[in-house]
């Protein structure tokens, strides 16, 4: 049974399992499967599948509360963090965007200052450069307004709201009749912090295994003769591979196939994850100084996605964009990768279909985007009208893990699912964590460890 949770708080953590002189913290799949019996314990009390951000943070949050109990994570990846912790615009949100008193607006809020102490605590590299969120038609100026008094009600912090002296000291090639200015908006690379996440929970004592590509749940019948592992541990995980390990309970954060995880111990497909691609372009690095900070246009409620802004990033990048088209493989990164199965299971979905009726010529839009690099240029002169198409190139891209129902409707909110049968009692589903998960990974990894704590009484 699929659950939307609205409220919950902070919890637990901690593991210890193998000392590090026996055993490297990390390891495949397959080097630990070949570790001999003495080395190796495939016994968990909780696996935790995903080597996201949100994954890894809840590995943290749960180990550090947890000394006792024993913690596993995989993920299906050679390295962790590959998918949409590592494929992001990298911003730290300051949670202007979100409805008053939501879950997802306090998340942000508390994310941001999390985030910022977390760094400052373990050497993790950002930067404050500040956020404009302009209205550039006289049309957008009431929009801006009231996303003025959303952040404030939200309890963003120094929000200010200036005009276009103003915005030229601030952004001197950018233009606008008035703007939103954020100064704690920041960029951050989120694959960094992810590993970092990985390295307090592996130091404590957890184990992170990649090369696992999760196939399969089950209750273990009963245990092998002279053995009671079935008994004390009732859940075996198998891999794609093989590769076995048997727990107590299991959480699930796996993002782009969160729901084809949840279906394998019985949960309903929907929400179902239907996956966007935006493509960015990158600003040529001699003409990386023409932004200072991020500059973002004022959301526009007819659509379901933001539009087009500017991002630089920790390294001195600057990225444009991006559009938002439906990437026809999960893991689709580049314009033409295609997977049959995973085409076939989004066009097949009506929620999809219904979403792309009400938003038919909006998605013509972003697909034309996608391939002139000319008409995303047009979009962004808008704000900074010295860009020209001779300062771009074409750059990465990142696949957007969307939750929607079968009435088409984007799923905004958080949604915890277990499922029916046996395996219900013991296993947990994070089917929806949605942006901005990375700013907000230590709120969402306290709100889930909690969500955890109720659920399995660790």
């Amino acid at each position: 049974m699929a659950v939307s949770i609205r409220l919950i708080r902070p919890a637990f953590e901690r593991t210890f399992l193998l000392s590090k002189e026996t055993i490297p913290a990390t390891l495949s799949a397959l080097e630990y499967r070949h570790l001999s019996s003495s080395q190796k314990a495939n016994n968990y009390d909780v696996v935790i599948v995903g080597g996201g951000i949100v994954g890894l943070a809840t590995a943290r949050e749960l180990i550090l509360h947890h000394p006792s109990v024993t913690f596993a994570v995989v993920d299906k990846e050679k390295e962790i963090a590959q998918h949409q912790s590592g494929h992001n615009s990298g911003v730290i949100h300051a949670g202007i965007y979100y409805t008053p008193g939501s879950l997802k607006a306090r998340m942000c809020v508390e994310g941001l200052q999390l985030m910022y102490k977390y760094c400052d605590e373990n050497n993790v590299p950002y930067k404050k450069c500040g956020k404009l969120v302009v209205a550039v038609e006289p049309n957008e100026v009431p929009r801006l307004e009231k996303l003025f008094e959303r952040g404030k009600q939200n309890g963003v912090k120094d929000l200010k709201l200036i005009g276009p002296d103003k915005i030229k000291e601030i952004e001197p090639n950018c233009v606008g009749l008035k703007a939103i200015h954020s100064p704690h908006t920041g960029i951050i690379d989120y694959a960094i912090v992810t590993k970092s996440y990985s390295k307090t929970f592996q130091d404590k004592g957890g184990i992170v295994l990649t090369n696992f590509h999760v196939q399969k749940f089950r209750i273990t019948p009963e245990s092998e003769a002279g053995s009671i592992s079935g008994i004390q541990y009732p859940i075996t995980v198998t891999a794609s591979r093989g590769q076995e390990v048997q727990c107590k309970y299991v959480v699930t954060c796996a993002g782009l196939y969160s729901d084809r995880i949840a279906e394998l111990s019985g949960c309903n497909r929907e929400p179902r994850i239907v996956p966007f691609r935006g493509d960015y372009l990158l600003l040529k690095p001699e003409k990386s100084n023409m932004v200072n900070g991020n500059i973002y246009p004022v959301p526009d409620p007819r659509f379901p996605f933001l539009g087009v802004h500017f991002t630089p990033r920790i390294d001195g990048s600057v990225w444009l964009g991006p559009n938002a088209v439906l990437a026809l493989k999960r893991e689709g990164y580049r314009l033409m990768d295609f997977s049959l199965k995973d085409a076939v299971d989004a066009i097949s979905f009506r929620g999809l279909r219904k979403l792309a009726w009400r938003h038919f010529a909006y998605g013509l839009q972003e697909m034309y985007k996608g391939f002139y690099i000319k008409a995303q240029v047009k979009q962004l002169k808008r704000f900074v009208p010295i860009l020209q198409y001779s300062d771009v190139t074409r750059g990465p891209a990142g696949v957007r893990a969307q939750a929607l129902d079968r009435n088409g409707t984007l799923v905004d909110d958080f949604v915890f699912d277990t499922g029916d049968g046996d395996l219900s009692r013991r296993i947990l589903h994070v089917r929806n964590a949605p942006s901005p998960a990375a700013t907000s990974s230590l709120a969402i990894a306290k709100m889930v460890a909690d969500k955890v704590d109720t659920t399995f009484r660790l």
